[in-house]
């Protein structure tokens, strides 16, 4: 088990590099669901504060939705237990998803706009100058599918993300971590997870079906999360159909390079 918690934080420590997620002075705000993610993410966090030689401040923040059977005093006993210096944000967004979702529809994504919202304000008002989310590997493979199949678009999650109002920047310390691992890993550790109520009340959310549609592919693609992951880090631009994308990248002038470069070879092979 120290060998699968070393190389999940090895793959923090790459995420961090590649993508700039921590930086000297940062005070990152850590999003703690109570689910197994958050937690790791925050262990893996703290562990990585202990061997970076700048130092950064870490600030889990637990957002109390009033969920029916979610217990938040479970994480703040932990943090106690701890001794890390947390926040428990209580706001009662569970009423306000229920009061405006039809029965019978997922409230996953308006539970989701009114959580980020509310971490948004959070952060600037505590001084954080990043907000850690507990997205992995898996997270965003079925994001990049959930988009391609329901939305018509070719996107996935970014490691780190600045909010439109340009107030906030998201990291997602596990970006490159499997979710199995991640699931070993806390479940080796013992934490006190607790997971969603809401969610797992909706088993034929799309996400859940994406899900399925991975594992059933694994079956005959054993690497098949691995080369959706390579995938998003792999991108031919002039293989794709966005118009913008030609112009901002002058694709019409890469293609001529490549056209030219094809001709002299022909010419030189015969």
């Amino acid at each position: 088990m120290e060998l699968l918690e070393r190389r999940l934080l090895t793959k923090v420590a790459r995420a961090s590099q590649d993508w700039a997620m921590l930086e000297a002075g940062d005070r990152v705000l850590v999003a703690m669901s109570g689910g197994k993610d958050s937690f790791v993410m925050f262990h893996l966090l703290r562990a990585l504060q202990r061997r970076t030689p700048f130092p950064f401040e870490l600030l889990p923040v637990h957002l109390d939705q009033h969920q029916p059977g979610f217990d938040s005093g479970v994480l703040a006993r932990w943090f106690e237990a701890e001794g890390v210096a947390h926040r428990i944000l209580s706001v009662d967004t569970y009423s306000i998803v229920a009061a405006h979702t039809p029965p019978g529809k997922p409230a996953c994504s308006m539970c989701s706009r009114l959580r980020r919202g509310i971490l948004y304000s959070a952060a600037l008002e505590l001084g954080c100058t990043k907000i850690a989310l507990g997205h992995h590997r898996d997270d965003a493979i079925e994001t990049l599918l959930l988009n391609q199949l329901y939305a018509g678009q070719l996107k996935a999650m970014p490691p780190r993300l600045r909010s439109d109002d340009g107030r906030n920047v998201v990291i997602r310390p596990l970006a490159y971590c499997a979710e199995a691992d991640i699931a070993a890993l806390a479940t080796h550790l013992a934490f006190p997870t607790q997971p969603c109520t809401v969610c797992s009340q909706q088993p034929d959310l799309k996400r859940a079906r994406v899900k399925a549609l991975i594992d059933a592919l694994g079956d005959e693609i054993p690497h098949v999360r691995s080369s959706l992951f390579a995938a998003l880090g792999n991108v031919r631009a002039t293989h794709l159909f966005d118009t913008s994308l030609r112009e901002a990248l002058d694709l019409d002038a890469v293609r001529a390079d490549d056209d030219t470069a094809a001709a002299l070879g022909a010419s030189c092979s015969s």
